[in-house]
């Protein structure tokens, strides 16, 4: 696997970075991200992500608590342990709906926490390249900053055309291998 790059460019506005994203992508350059201490409304149609998938993952996580729910309700008090109290039925349908509202929930967060965790994002990864150069710092303050993951050899190349777009500062920090 060859050695990335990440190269850093600070943009003085929010058209300015835009600007800056929209020549990138036009370039071929696809991983790109924005890192601001603010959130950019339509920075997602700028990056040209793709719809979450965090909606799916909460629809099948809570599904899969109904079914959980109902199933384990059904099995309980009918199959298991059947007990005829004042001649209802061995399934009480309003009586199942705290239990099976309470498991979708439960299996909706815990589906989006794992899924977000593991697949999603690509967790653990505690440290970040970027954050060894020292000027990102103000990312967190009051700099919009945008960064282009790329093969080592054509990092330079790459902060040469962010200069040409108009970053105030460029910086390149290497992944360590």
């Amino acid at each position: 696997m060859s050695a990335r790059s990440f190269v850093l460019g600070r943009f003085p506005s929010q058209e300015a970075l835009y600007a800056a994203v929209r020549a990138l992508r036009q370039a071929g350059r696809e991983s790109i991200d924005l890192h601001s201490p603010y959130p950019l409304p339509g920075s997602d149609e700028v990056l040209g992500l793709k719809r979450s998938k965090v909606p799916l993952i909460a629809l099948v996580g809570a599904l899969t608590g109904i079914a959980t729910a109902v199933a384990m309700q059904v099995w309980m008090n009918a199959v298991d342990y059947p007990l005829n109290v004042g001649n209802r039925g061995l399934v009480p349908y309003p009586a199942l709906v705290p239990v099976t509202f309470e498991l979708a929930v439960l299996f909706s967060a815990l589906s989006i926490f794992f899924g977000m965790l593991g697949g999603l994002f690509g967790f653990p990864r505690p440290h970040h390249p970027v954050f060894e150069v020292d000027a990102f710092r103000s990312a967190s303050v009051d700099a919009l900053w945008l960064s282009v993951e790329t093969p080592s050899a054509q990092a330079e190349g790459v902060a040469e055309e962010l200069r040409r777009i108009g970053a105030a500062d460029v910086a390149i920090a290497p992944e360590d291998a």
